[in-house]
């Protein structure tokens, strides 16, 4: 099977499950995968047969995917915020719409710094960040290259999910102080540092929407990462705005990223949390995703 034979086929056997078009952009990402050539590259390379080893693992990655594994996980990789991220079953996939969440915050902390409310490059003076629920720590590894002199922790309840951060870290030379903790707990919170600047993506989906979900999020991405009982949906809402009156210093800021049914309800938690300026943003897909408070 040559290279372009091997694409097409790929993508019409995806098409079922995810659309022509997602289909054939997986498709696409497997066959650079797999030869380590660029889109543009392989156009003058189609009629070359794919080699034994690289076929076997064409159908070793075809299975997986026919199968509902994500793309991200099959080939564990993901990007975000134009930095390429080890990725496995112990974290969720990182999303587009957390990228905006990252350039709100890096903004907010840059323009900050310009009018000298922080100064980020004293952070023994001004704080630092925390990340709360880091998963692959593509937040908080985010943050430190677009930031690279601030001072910057990330949390997480699961040693896995740490594992995998500290990796990306380290592959992306970022400097990350990372603990495990369960932040529901708020006896733990002593060993996080006062903070200027908190962000966070934690679980929000009420557990009743599982069933609406694809089967590639609920049967691979890791259930504790995404969802929250259907009681108490804004439970991890409510701990960061208790830490936050503890642990965040004067002109401190809260980025976080909500469920844009539960937009409202977020809002009026801060505002009656005591916190004097909320700020409800839309995603680029025009919905509630984002709330910056101070």
């Amino acid at each position: 099977m040559n290279l372009q034979r091997a694409q097409t086929k790929l993508a019409t056997q995806l098409t079922p499950l995810y659309g022509s078009r997602e289909a054939g952009l997986i498709a696409d990402w497997v066959m650079e995968k797999l030869t380590g050539l660029k889109r543009i590259d392989r156009l003058v390379h189609t009629s070359e047969p794919l080699s034994a080893p690289i076929l076997e693992q064409y159908e070793n990655y075809r299975d997986q995917l026919l199968a509902h594994r994500p793309v991200q996980y099959v080939l564990h990789e993901s990007w975000f915020a134009g930095w390429k991220f080890y990725v496995d079953e112990n974290v969720l996939i990182p999303r587009p719409e957390t990228e905006e969440l990252v350039e709100w915050t890096a903004q907010t902390i840059a323009s900050a710094s310009q009018t000298g409310a922080a100064d980020t490059r004293s952070p023994s003076q001004t704080g630092a960040l925390l990340d709360v629920g880091t998963g692959s720590g593509c937040i908080a590894i985010a943050l430190a290259k677009k930031l690279p002199s601030l001072s910057i922790h990330a949390c997480d309840v699961s040693s896995e999910a740490l594992g995998v951060a500290q990796r990306n870290a380290t592959q992306l030379n970022a400097d990350i102080r990372f603990h495990q903790l369960d932040f529901l707990d708020s006896r733990q919170w002593t060993d996080l540092p006062p903070i200027r600047w908190l962000v966070s993506n934690p679980p929000y989906i009420p557990l009743s929407e599982r069933s609406a979900m694809a089967p590639h999020v609920t049967g691979a991405e890791p259930s504790l990462a995404l969802f929250v009982p259907d009681a108490d949906p804004l439970v991890f809402y409510r701990a960061l705005s208790e830490f936050a009156r503890q642990k965040l210093l004067p002109g401190g800021n809260i980025f976080v990223e909500i469920h844009e049914d539960l937009a409202s309800a977020a809002v009026d938690l801060f505002k009656t949390a005591g916190f004097q300026k909320v700020i409800l943003r839309k995603d680029m897909q025009g919905r509630d995703r984002m709330i910056r408070v101070s």
